[in-house]
């Protein structure tokens, strides 16, 4: 599987042409990179100099981008749906209906673009993926909808399971889903079981979207105030659906600030000064961070035995905007627009949360 690679940072902050000095870097390094937008309009074009279609466009040697068309991805889709169906049906009834009829429904975008980034990413024809989203919250729900769906699945798959409607379907419940989200994050040992091979391929995506070595974010900021409070936010909300933060790039020649201005308002995060955006795009790329050199600092959560307490690094928020929740053994947070579920490691496993309190940019839980 690529690398992903994405940049988070309040609009205006720089982060689609970090994502395309990023690219560049990748490429003039060897690897096949592949730089996908999720920006409608011409920003991406004028920049690179040259047209982006909805499928790869080659640009230099080993880098290709693309800018993702809704509506040719909902069609793509839905013809796979269509044949899916016709295979197991003898009256399929969407055959008459076609892509270029329907109208995308609000979030189904963002879902089709988020499936169709990981295709890339597992297609073998790539050693990066560059995303460049529309904002980065969206960017960032996107990613946390794996642990979302992960959660409904768990919560509810009894449930669900045992309807009348779902006895009914499940035999083309299970290559429809194979077919719109031809993935190749399945369990092993999944059977026929539609709720299990759904669950297996949510729970293996979480575990690359955690992984370092897979999916890499960094934080982009103008170095002001406000620019530098929202990256702050992204931390934290980075941290909410499991993304890891390589570090934090300042883009001087977009704002006024500089990297010695921080602080430790991002520690322990290195911090990497960007410089104005030459014709060759030379000077932009040298100083852009190589992703295979970032690694987890500090750890996402971590368990105290002997004082029967969790610490859980949460950046960017405090006591007040966190709601804390516990079902069974597992601790639900829910932070910003963010939900993260924690299952209790054997340590802490029967007992119940008796205290919270923030502490070093941690919250930490008291058993």
């Amino acid at each position: 599987m690529a690398l992903i690679l994405t940049y988070l940072g309040k609009g205006g902050s720089g982060c689609t042409t970090v994502a395309i000095a990023a690219a560049k870097r990748l490429a003039s390094q060897g690897k096949r990179t592949l730089l996908v937008s999720q920006n409608a309009g011409p920003a991406l074009d004028i920049l690179l100099g040259q047209t982006v279609e909805a499928t790869p466009t080659p640009i230099e040697v080993n880098f290709s981008a693309l800018q993702f068309q809704s509506t040719a991805l909902l069609q793509a889709a839905w013809e796979q749906l269509k044949q899916r169906e016709a295979q197991y049906l003898r009256e399929p009834f969407f055959k008459n209906v076609y892509g270029e009829e329907l109208g995308v429904l609000p979030g189904m975008d963002a879902a089709l673009s988020m499936n169709a980034v990981r295709e890339y990413a597992q297609s073998g024809s790539y050693d990066a993926v560059v995303y460049d989203g529309r904002s980065a919250m969206e960017t960032l729900r996107n990613l946390g909808s794996l642990e979302v769906m992960s959660w409904y699945v768990r919560r509810f798959r009894d449930v669900i399971a045992n309807s009348d409607v779902y006895r009914a379907i499940q035999p083309f419940l299970q290559p429809v889903s194979a077919a719109v989200l031809n993935s190749g994050w399945t369990g092993q040992d999944a059977g026929n079981d539609a709720m299990e091979e759904s669950l297996s391929l949510l729970e293996e995506g979480r575990s690359a979207l955690a992984n370092v070595e897979k999916t890499v974010a960094y934080l982009v900021t103008t170095g002001d105030e406000l620019s530098n409070a929202q990256a702050k936010y992204l931390w934290g909300s980075a941290q909410q659906v499991g993304l890891h933060v390589g570090g934090i790039l300042v883009n001087a020649a977009a704002g006024h600030g500089n990297g010695a201005d921080f602080g430790d308002t991002f520690a322990p995060l290195p911090a990497s000064t960007l410089p104005q955006r030459n014709d060759d795009w030379q000077g932009l790329m040298e100083a852009i961070p190589d992703p295979a050199q970032a690694t987890s600092v500090p750890s996402p959560q971590s368990f105290d035995a002997a004082a029967n307490q969790m610490r859980i690094f949460l950046p960017g928020f405090d006591k007040n905007q966190v709601k804390l929740t516990q079902y069974n053994q597992e601790i639900t947070i829910e932070a910003g627009d963010q939900r993260r579920n924690i299952v209790l490691p054997a340590g802490l496993k029967g007992r119940s949360v008796s205290g919270a309190k923030f502490q070093d940019q941690h919250l930490v839980l008291s058993f």
